[in-house]
């Protein structure tokens, strides 16, 4: 019975760790993660973090894995609400834009990848993930929704993928959800995205 309690301990601390190292990558991106910082947020000591990972590398890789691993979640979650793929391109632009309302935080795959030069090579690897499925997803929408061909879906994904995040980081930097809003209708008036 010990066993059991210590083992949901240690489950349950290491869940406020990612939790906690989430929002904290979201603010300041991998180079905000600090061990000690995130101990005292979480409420254990420093060295207590060590038992958890066993460097910033395995953090940031065991966050960044499931920042995509959940959004895979939600992006197929959208699909399973509504069988409508022109609602789901439409409603894509909120994943990121509700970030911004929190906290003026930005997406951790966007983050990540501006950070790619300095991080280890296990992070670059959950970084890549993050926009593939995002990528691959979209274009299985595009596909779905007719409006482009198999051939041209990865391209066009790429080009929405790389416009939003984009559209986050500009509108993260001035602190300013409404400019996000306005990027999102300039990229549906250009017809990148679907109106």
């Amino acid at each position: 019975m010990a066993e059991a309690v210590k083992i949901e301990v240690s489950s349950n601390s290491r869940e406020k760790i990612l939790a906690a190292a989430t929002r904290v990558a979201q603010a300041r991106g991998y180079g905000g993660l600090n061990f000690r910082d995130l101990a005292e947020q979480v409420g254990i000591k420093s060295a207590s973090m060590y038992y958890h990972f066993a460097s910033k590398a395995d953090l940031g890789t065991a966050i960044a894995r499931r920042y995509w691993e959940d959004s895979s979640v939600t992006l197929n979650a959208m699909l399973d609400d509504t069988s409508d793929p022109l609602r789901c391109l439409h409603d894509y632009p909120d994943i990121f834009r509700k970030l911004i309302e929190s906290d003026n935080r930005l997406c951790l795959g966007s983050f990540m990848a501006t950070e790619y030069d300095d991080l280890p090579d296990a992070v670059k690897k959950e970084v890549h993930a993050f926009a593939d499925i995002h990528v691959a997803w979209l274009a299985r929408v595009l596909c779905a929704a007719a409006i482009v061909s198999t051939e041209k879906s990865e391209r066009r994904a790429y080009a929405i993928y790389a416009a939003i995040v984009g559209a986050q980081i500009v509108a993260r930097s001035r602190s300013n959800v409404v400019l996000y809003d306005e990027f999102i209708e300039s990229y549906r008036l250009a017809g990148l995205l679907p109106a």
